[in-house]
């Protein structure tokens, strides 16, 4: 019997060290846990695995200076830009208040192993340079969120539009959309607008501008137009805006390739050439604009020229169809290539002053039936409507968001609904 109850304690006993033992393993377990670094991701990188270190670009920075203050030699720093320029010119990209990651080595070293240069919220650019050297861009997640406004014109669009706390950016596309439609420097007290647009955000929370603005709606002079972007070509991507009829809100060319200070030269059979000092024909028009300001493609086309001269400096030559052709000159930078399809609005380079030029300026030039032409005498046929083919696609596209247009309410309209409600 004594045996019996001798067994059993011992049992007891066994079983109450196990019990022990397995509540300090998991007790263990769970401190190794809580004091387990969380992991914190970005750009594709696991920061722990890292020492971090984050700036902007300075006035003066370069590439190379902020690699050669991290101890990289500048022979390294050349092969790593060789290697790195046919993602991105990591010697001539880097932008002023533009931010930028150092990911260094966790050791007493704290070498530099990869470069991150962010040119805007959403895009960013990896070069890599531990080992071998990489570069690649890539985006961050983006989430779309739609959102829908309206507003009444008191005194301009732009006031309006901040006035709803809507993105300035909207202002910008309406005023792009309605420019053959609708004279902005004419708006009348009472005019009104809808939009459904998208919001861009960034990890949810983080607020990166403007996307689509998909469809909206302007009342000048009590006359409604109705806008739908609409994609016509998606091989190349291409879309437009139609209105409710699937009638073009374009004309075939913009007034002018960019927002410019003033004409300071016209096309003219006669003129005293700045440089060359003498008289001659000056077959374009001079837009001038501060350095680096956008020139756009006046009309849809395709780059035939995309190079440099001594005469023309940095300049781009579009043709839009058999019988128009447009010349852009001087510029500081181009931003297409030869066989490139461009759109109409979308940024072919920037103002400069290379070539014969005395300043910053666009030399713009026109092109009808192969003969140079003064744009401003010319009676520019309309756009095109929509393709037949496409047109029933078009119709039924609009049809839902029409409906969500004429069912945004104006301020004095949600005032008048709320008042009948009660």
């Amino acid at each position: 019997m004594l045996k019996k109850v001798l067994l059993v304690a011992l049992a007891i006993t066994v079983v109450a060290c196990k019990k022990e033992k397995e509540e300090e393993s998991a007790v263990k377990t769970a401190q190794r846990e809580v004091l387990k670094p969380i992991e914190i991701k970005e750009f594709g990188f696991n920061l722990n695995n890292y020492i971090v270190r984050r700036d902007t670009i300075k006035s003066g920075d370069s590439f190379g200076e902020i690699l050669a203050k991290n101890n990289i030699d500048y022979a390294k720093v050349y092969k790593i830009a060789e290697i790195a320029k046919d993602t991105f010119d990591i010697v001539r990209g880097l932008r002023v208040g533009k931010p930028y990651t150092l990911l260094c080595s966790k050791d007493s070293l704290q070498t530099p192993e990869c470069f991150i240069y962010q040119p805007n919220s959403v895009d960013y650019v990896v070069i890599r340079f531990a080992d071998s050297i990489q570069a690649y861009k890539e985006k961050k997640p983006v989430t779309i969120v739609e959102r829908e406004a309206s507003g009444v014109i008191t005194s301009s669009l732009s006031e309006a539009i901040i006035s709803k706390n809507i993105d300035y950016q909207v202002a910008y596309d309406l005023s792009n959309i309605y420019a053959w439609t609708v004279d902005f420097f004419r708006l009348q007290r009472g005019d009104r607008f809808k939009v459904i647009y998208e919001e861009k955000y960034i990890d949810d929370t983080i607020y990166a501008g403007i996307g689509n603005l998909k469809a909206a709606y302007f009342e000048h002079n009590n006359k409604p137009f109705y806008s739908f972007k609409f994609q016509t070509d998606s091989v190349n991507g291409i879309s437009d805006y139609y209105d409710h009829e699937a009638n073009t809100l374009r004309r075939a060319f913009l007034k002018a390739p960019l927002e410019y200070s003033r004409i300071s030269s016209r096309y003219t059979m006669r003129r005293f050439h700045p440089v060359q000092k003498r008289w001659k024909s000056h077959l374009g028009t001079d837009y001038a604009a501060p350095h680096g300001t956008p020139i756009k493609a006046t009309a849809n086309g395709t780059v035939t020229k995309s190079g440099y001269t001594s005469g023309n400096g940095n300049y781009v030559k579009l043709r839009h169809n058999s019988t128009y052709e447009t010349q852009y000159l001087h510029m500081s930078k181009r931003a297409v290539k030869v066989g490139q399809h461009v759109t109409q609005g979308q940024v072919i380079g920037y103002v400069g002053s290379t070539g014969l030029a005395t300043g910053p300026h666009v030399c713009y030039r026109f092109w009808k039936n192969g003969k140079q032409v003064d744009p401003y005498k010319q009676d520019l046929p309309s756009a095109e409507p929509i393709r037949k083919e496409l047109k029933e696609g078009y119709l039924a596209y609009i049809r839902p968001l029409q409906l969500r247009l004429d069912s945004i309410l104006f301020d004095d309209e949600q005032e008048e609904f709320i008042t009948s409600a009660e």
